[in-house]
């Protein structure tokens, strides 16, 4: 199957994203680790990208978009893939499906993770990273440590970073509403959209977009 992975910030694309592929047994290929591996590699198209990164500017879209077709291009992708992160916007959406047009290949499905924008603001906002180990994370609901501001793991000080405050958290959602969000109905428009609900545990979001996937939309 190929598959667009699209949800607002703190939605739990990544998470969803790295279970499905593997139910699937499709890769997954994320904005992040394509821009990674492109830049650490000394890739012409990493290069390109890294030149506009230092320079403090947005990457432009044909340089993403040559990232992502030459990965899916790779004999592991042969048998579909699911993108998380791309496409961003709905320019990016007609650049990938003119892509996938002249490689022979269609998306199967754009699967479209729901969630009320409060609680997106409530998952980010409330999330604290310990000092010492940033693979350290809690919750002040959802996985409270049990003493406030202290981590249980290594007695390291929480804190909160500046990209998960409220007024952060809001401001990636705008961004989000006027940029990606309109990706949906550009889909919507191929039938190719799964509406998924994304609350509750990890498990049971994965089952929903299985069950979902599996029997049509």
């Amino acid at each position: 199957m190929r598959i667009v992975l699209v949800g607002p910030p703190g939605a739990g694309k990544g998470t969803q994203a790295a279970y499905l592929a593997k139910n699937l047994v499709i890769p997954h290929i994320s904005t992040g680790d394509l821009f990674r591996a492109n830049i650490s590699q000394g890739t012409d198209l990493g290069k390109q990208a890294k030149a506009f990164m230092d320079a403090g500017e947005l990457v432009p879209d044909e340089v993403t978009i040559g990232m992502a077709r030459d990965r899916m291009n790779q004999p592991d992708a042969a048998g579909g893939f699911l993108l998380d992160g791309f496409p961003r916007n709905v320019s990016q959406a007609e650049a990938l499906d003119e892509a996938l047009k002249e490689d022979g290949v269609t998306l199967d499905a754009v699967l479209d993770l729901e969630v009320p924008e409060e609680e997106v603001v409530k998952r980010i906002a409330g999330r604290r990273i310990c000092r010492n180990d940033s693979s350290h994370v809690f919750h002040v609901t959802y996985s409270a440590p049990k003493q406030e501001g202290v981590c249980d793991v290594c007695g390291g000080e929480l804190y909160q970073r500046d990209d998960d405050s409220e007024e952060t958290v809001r401001k990636r959602l705008e961004v989000y509403h006027t940029q990606t969000e309109p990706i949906i109905d550009y889909y919507k428009a191929q039938d190719l959209v799964v509406t998924i609900p994304a609350l509750g545990k990890v498990e049971e979001v994965t089952e929903r977009a299985m069950a979902a996937l599996q029997g049509g939309k």
